[in-house]
């Protein structure tokens, strides 16, 4: 298998712009960014600034054929999963690597349908939250990727990632197992992405109040349930790690779902309450807190809703 070279990024927001910056100060004449025509137009009349810098990219149209990709890394929101699926067949060719940095632990499974799972290694982001204002994006550059695989099999397609990180100058980690890491990251998620966004905390102020973290950690022993009934293992001590985890957050930072709601975006509930009450469904396992948690969130959505769709009377 050949070096790589060619990256393909999908998804230039609150992650997406991280390595589409860094890989662009690395080599940009190798680097494409999978951009529809609608977002063509939008970031050429106003590039995304990301730290004071406006980026400007080598964009590519999904029905270009003048492209192959060796890495493709996906970063969208959970709802373009589809879109991006369909619009990156003309760059995969038979030793392309897809990571997908979205969160959840299901979405490398979907794609795996299309592609085949021997192109996919399991990944994730970890780090400090971007905060979005319109077009501006800032981020401290604490920002790590998580990836490797369960396979013996794909060790040089880990290796191969690997090299080109070494050379992109893009922090990584490959843990021993990654299947409880990529776990890890959801619990962490669902317990408090969900919980800060319905709230309307900060991660200090999330750790401060003593009948959130018993909230949280009853989302988190759901989480638990269900990884176990999946074959994860070490199951036991997710808990612990994950908040220890947590108090390794700013204290001032808000999850990315809070900042969802703050701008009226729709949250990623799908992803995750919702992943954990189709799995307790087919394990049979209770998950009455995501359950409420997902009642709460939708409330949102529709509030939300109802604010975009009331126009003020013209006055006559």
């Amino acid at each position: 298998m050949r070096d790589i070279k060619n990256v393909l990024i999908c998804g230039i927001g609150a992650v997406g712009s991280i390595y589409a910056d860094k890989i662009s100060d690395f080599n940009a004449n190798n680097l494409r960014i999978l951009v529809d025509l609608q977002r063509l137009e939008r970031y050429l009349k106003n590039p995304i600034i990301f730290n004071g810098k406006e980026l400007n990219f080598n964009y590519i149209l999904p029905q270009a054929t003048e492209f192959k990709a060796d890495l493709i890394i996906i970063a969208t929101k959970y709802d373009g999963l589809n879109e991006v699926i369909r619009n990156i067949k003309n760059f995969v060719y038979e030793d392309t690597v897809i990571l997908s940095l979205l969160n959840g632990v299901t979405s490398e499974k979907i794609i795996a349908e299309t592609y085949g799972r021997e192109k996919l290694l399991y990944s994730y982001f970890i780090g400090h939250s971007t905060v979005r204002n319109g077009r501006n994006v800032t981020h401290d550059d604490i920002n790590t990727i998580v990836y490797g695989s369960e396979n013996a099999a794909d060790f040089e397609n880990v290796q191969r990632v690997k090299e080109f990180f070494d050379k992109a100058g893009i922090n990584y980690q490959i843990p021993d197992d990654i299947i409880h890491s990529l776990w890890l990251k959801y619990m962490l998620n669902v317990s408090a992405n969900q919980t800060t966004a319905i709230l309307r905390l900060t991660f200090g102020e999330m750790l401060e109040n003593v009948k959130c973290m018993e909230f949280a950690i009853n989302l988190m022993k759901e989480v638990q349930a269900v990884a176990k009934a999946e074959g994860v293992r070490n199951t036991d001590i997710m808990i612990d790690e994950t908040i220890e985890n947590l108090h390794k957050m700013i204290p001032d930072g808000k999850t990315s779902m809070l900042q969802d709601v703050e701008a009226g975006r729709r949250t990623e509930v799908d992803m995750f309450a919702g992943t954990v009450i189709k799995l307790g469904l087919k394990y049979n396992i209770p998950t009455p807190y995501n359950k409420i948690i997902k009642e709460m969130l939708e409330i949102i959505h529709k509030n939300q809703e109802l604010k975009l769709n009331t126009q003020t009377p013209a006055v006559v």
